[in-house]
C-alpha cells in the first residue's frame, strides 16, 4: 500500500491513503484509522479518520477510492444518529467535525484539511470481540453455506430458495473479528455467548442480538421507502472507558449501515434468482472474482491495483446509495 498520506487522482483529487497525525496509540484498520484523545468528563474518546482504501476479502486493496472516506463518514454518521433518535441503541458518536481535533495532533503531514468530512469522535470502548451480522437475504457467505447444508450458520431454512431470496425471518449469524488480512470465521450463538457474556456480562449476548436485529428491521423499512434493499449488515459493540464508579452498557461503535457494512440492493431492480446489482462494494468484489476465476489473484495479500472504471463505478453506486438513504 502506497504511504503518502495525500495522493493526487488525475481527474478525482485528493485522496486520503493513511492519516499521519501526532496522537497517542495510532492503530489501523482496513479502512480507518484511530487514534486516542484526552478523555472529557464522560470518559475517554477516539478519533477515528476514515481513509480512501477499500477491502475485499480481508484485503486491502492498493487503490484508493477517492472520497469514499468522506462518503462513509456521512453515511454511518446519518445511521448512528437515527438509532439513537428512534431509541435502538446508545451509540459511540460525539462529533464529526474536523474542527474539534486539537492543534496538538496535527504535527504530521496530514492538515485539518486534509481530515473534512472524515473524522468521527466517539467514546473510547472495550471492543467486543464478535461481530453481530443480520441476514435478510440469502446471498454471499450464507448462500454458499445454503447451497451446501440447507442451512446458513445453523439455522435450517426451507429447500428450493433461490440465490438472493428473501429469508422467512432475519437471522443473527456472529461472525469472529478478524485481524487484518485474516479472514472473519462465522461463529455459532453458544459461542458468541461465551465470548460476550465473559466481557459484558451474563445476558449481554442475548441483549446484543436483540438489539441487532431490532436495528436491522427498522433500517430495513427506513431504506425500502427509499428504494432501497438493505439484504444484509453487521454491528459492533463495545463497552465504553467511562469516569471511575460509573457501570457501562455496551453501545453501537465504529460504523453502521454503510455500503462498507452491508449489502445495498436497487429494490426497483430486484429479482431474485441470481446476483443483485449493488450499492455497495460488490462491485470492486466481481471485478476480483473475475481475476480469481482467470487465476490471476488468489484472494491473498497484496491485493491487484483496480482499473479506473472499477474505481469510478464504486465511487458512482457509493454517492448513489448516500443520496438516496440521506437525502445528501
Amino acid at each position: 500500500m502506497e504511504t503518502n498520506s495525500v495522493h493526487n487522482v488525475p481527474g478525482q483529487g485528493n485522496s486520503l491513503i493513511r492519516s499521519d497525525l501526532t496522537l497517542r496509540g495510532r492503530r489501523e484498520g482496513k479502512v480507518r484509522d484511530v487514534y486516542d484523545l484526552p478523555p472529557d468528563t464522560r470518559g475517554g474518546r477516539v478519533l477515528v479518520v476514515a481513509s480512501d482504501r477499500i477491502s475485499a476479502f480481508d484485503v486491502v486493496m492498493p487503490t484508493p477510492i477517492p472520497g469514499k472516506g468522506r462518503l462513509l463518514t456521512s453515511i454511518a454518521a446519518f445511521w448512528l444518529r437515527w438509532i439513537e433518535r428512534e431509541g435502538l441503541a446508545a451509540t459511540h458518536l460525539i462529533s464529526t467535525d474536523a474542527g474539534d481535533v486539537p492543534q496538538s495532533g496535527l504535527g504530521g503531514s496530514t492538515q485539518r484539511s486534509d481530515l473534512a468530512g472524515r473524522v468521527t469522535i466517539g467514546r473510547s470502548c472495550r471492543v467486543l470481540p464478535v461481530e453481530f451480522v443480520v441476514r435478510g437475504y440469502l446471498e454471499g457467505s450464507g448462500w454458499r453455506d445454503y447451497e451446501a447444508s440447507g442451512s446458513v450458520c445453523g439455522h435450517r431454512l426451507p429447500a428450493g430458495l433461490r440465490r438472493c431470496e428473501k429469508l422467512p425471518r432475519p437471522l443473527f449469524t456472529p461472525a469472529t473479528k478478524a485481524e487484518q488480512g485474516e479472514h472473519d470465521e462465522n461463529i455459532g450463538f453458544d459461542d458468541a455467548v461465551r465470548l460476550i457474556d465473559n466481557v459484558a456480562g451474563e445476558g449481554a449476548a442475548e441483549r446484543l442480538r436483540d438489539a441487532s436485529l431490532a436495528m436491522y428491521e427498522r433500517a430495513t423499512a427506513y431504506a425500502l421507502q427509499r428504494g432501497i434493499i438493505l439484504a444484509d449488515t453487521k454491528f459492533e459493540f463495545g463497552i465504553p472507558e467511562t469516569v471511575p464508579g460509573e457501570r457501562a452498557e455496551p453501545i453501537v461503535i465504529d460504523e453502521a449501515l454503510t455500503p462498507d457494512s452491508s449489502r445495498f440492493w436497487p429494490a426497483d431492480r430486484y429479482e431474485p434468482g441470481h446476483t443483485q446489482p449493488s450499492f455497495d462494494k460488490q462491485y470492486v468484489r466481481e471485478y476480483l472474482e473475475g481475476l480469481v476465476a482467470s487465476g490471476a489473484w488468489d484472494k491473498a495479500a497484496p491485493g491487484p491495483a483496480l482499473p479506473a472504471e472499477v474505481v469510478d463505478g464504486t465511487l458512482a453506486r457509493y454517492r448513489e446509495a448516500s443520496a438516496m438513504l440521506t437525502g445528501g
